[in-house]
């Protein structure tokens, strides 16, 4: 008799991507994903309040009332009336207005909380929308861990949550990478720089996974996760919403998660912070910032960034909200390392001669859905000769992870737990007071400062550890990006000139 092949069963998340993918029929990935996402949140915000109602309703006789909005406000849950419940809307499930059902929830439950309001998705009534498929679509959300306990089901949910918006950043490729930082480079960056206590800061920061996945290195640690409060600020307004629905299924405050559309140089939403933990994914290379209209801003400290690309912009954007004892974890395009573009140069040279510089770590290519400019890993400190690390002053680790990785796809590459683990603990052995830390060929290098200045502060990982400097150094795409970036620049000044010159013409003529 023939062995049963044995069969594995998926994880649950997997299994409801497939059916709701399903669903999904002609609507592209960019709109499905908030009307997905928007029935995961009004499910956990139903779930959160019925529980509460049915704690309250028990205690009538004691002077509880479950209708009173300040009942649920005083313990952070959201109050949602009678018609946006989850139970109602599934009873109306089959129906063909089930879509105005939604959308009126959805406005209810924003009229009720002040925090959402703007915030929740109202497209569920739209045409392209197939109501026997919406109506698939919420018993299939309702099932979302049926019979578990409450608490445990809220975790559930948030976790499908994340799933979910990691997959449909999958499907739309390129755009999907606008508001989604890979999980796993995410990890990395939370892993090596240990929130354990204070604020996190991210200005660019996306749909929230950098806030999520600091609150869940707390609560992994048998940390507080109170101990920690965020900060972030982001220009696209439909990411926003994102991840102020991410958050709040997380039970994480956002309020200080704000929203503007001329972004964080134009209109900084947090001007007076000084934060203990930095950790972003700025867009690479972005010509069109507004740099020329802030040419003596005191951001830069250690020298005025280019008009024609934002990377050092960035950096000096987050040392200068940096508390005296503040680390940053930040992703940015690798040209950033060699790049002496417009005196890149000279700001890099600075950021290291001021001792900011902690750690370098080259990542693999194919890590990001929207770029294939290969990226690197910069770790700066306020305070680098302080006692809860060793001093590092005078010296630079390098980390070349550009071998780590494996392939998920055709396209995409992610880092593994042991990956994670093996680039944060070599920079904790080299940080902390009792680490033991060794040079490996190849993959890191403790330098001397002497040494980068050698080397023209040149921050390539490849020059440190031993790899070929023309392996490591040139990308073809990366040159492409940065020298579209200068000549875009010098158009600006030429058409500022021709402008000038213009007018000049236009004041002799008139004279004359």
């Amino acid at each position: 008799m023939a062995k049963q092949k044995a069969t594995t069963e998926e994880p649950l998340e997997k299994q409801l991507w497939k059916a709701a993918d399903k669903l999904r029929k002609n609507i592209d990935a960019a709109e499905y994903k908030h009307i997905v996402l928007g029935l995961i949140f009004l499910k956990y915000i139903s779930d959160a309040f019925e529980e509460l109602y049915a704690t309250l309703k028990a205690e009538e006789a004691n002077g509880a009332d479950p209708e009173d909005k300040d009942e649920y406000k005083a313990v952070n849950v959201f109050f949602v009336p009678q018609d946006a419940r989850w139970t109602y809307l599934q009873s109306k499930a089959k129906q063909p207005e089930i879509g105005k059902f939604v959308d009126d929830a959805m406005d209810a439950i924003e009229k009720e909380n002040a925090s959402l309001k703007g915030v929740l998705p109202k497209v569920f009534a739209r045409q392209n929308l197939d109501p026997t498929s919406l109506g698939e679509l919420i018993d299939l959300v309702s099932n979302i861990a049926l019979g578990d306990a409450k608490a445990r089901s809220a975790d559930i949910l948030g976790h499908v949550f994340e799933y979910f918006l990691g997959e449909f950043a999958l499907a739309e490729g390129k755009k999907g990478g606008q508001f989604y930082t890979p999980r796993s480079v995410v990890e990395l960056l939370v892993e090596m720089l240990e929130p354990y206590k204070g604020r996190v800061f991210d200005p660019c920061c996306g749909s929230g996974g950098m806030f999520v996945q600091s609150l869940k290195f707390v609560d992994s640690h048998a940390g507080r996760v109170n101990d920690i409060s965020i900060y972030g600020q982001e220009s696209n307004q439909t990411t926003w919403r994102l991840a102020k629905m991410n958050l709040a299924i997380r039970g994480i405050d956002s309020s200080q998660v704000k929203w503007n559309n001329e972004g964080s140089f134009l209109n900084d939403a947090h001007k007076d912070l000084k934060t203990d933990y930095i950790i972003a994914n700025p867009p690479f290379n972005v010509s069109d910032w507004g740099g020329d209209l802030m040419r003596t801003d005191g951001r830069w400290q250690y020298g005025t960034p280019p008009t024609g690309n934002a990377n050092f912009a960035w950096l000096q954007h987050f040392i200068y909200h940096l508390a005296p004892n503040g680390q940053a974890g930040v992703v940015l395009a690798k040209g950033a390392l060699t790049s002496k573009t417009s005196g890149e140069g000279d700001i890099r040279k600075a950021l290291v001669e001021n001792g900011l510089i902690d750690c370098i770590v080259n990542l693999p290519a194919k890590l990001f859905l929207n770029t294939q400019i290969p990226a690197a890993l910069w770790f700066m400190s306020r305070n680098r000769k302080n006692g809860k690390f060793r001093d590092r002053s005078n010296e630079i680790l390098f980390i070349d992870a550009r071998n780590l990785g494996h392939l998920i796809n055709r396209r995409t590459r992610e880092l593994s737990k042991e990956d994670i683990d093996k680039i944060a603990g070599t920079y904790h052995n080299w940080r902390n007071l009792d680490g033991k830390y060794e040079d490996i060929a190849g993959f890191c290098a403790s330098a001397p400062i002497s040494k980068v200045k050698e080397l023209d502060y040149v921050l390539t990982p490849g020059r440190y550890v031993g790899l070929p400097d023309e392996e490591d150094d040139f990308n073809f795409v990366e040159r492409f990006a940065s020298l579209k970036a200068e000549l875009e620049a010098q158009l600006k000044e030429e058409a500022k000139l021709n402008e000038m010159i213009a007018a000049n013409l236009l004041k002799i003529n008139i004279n004359e």
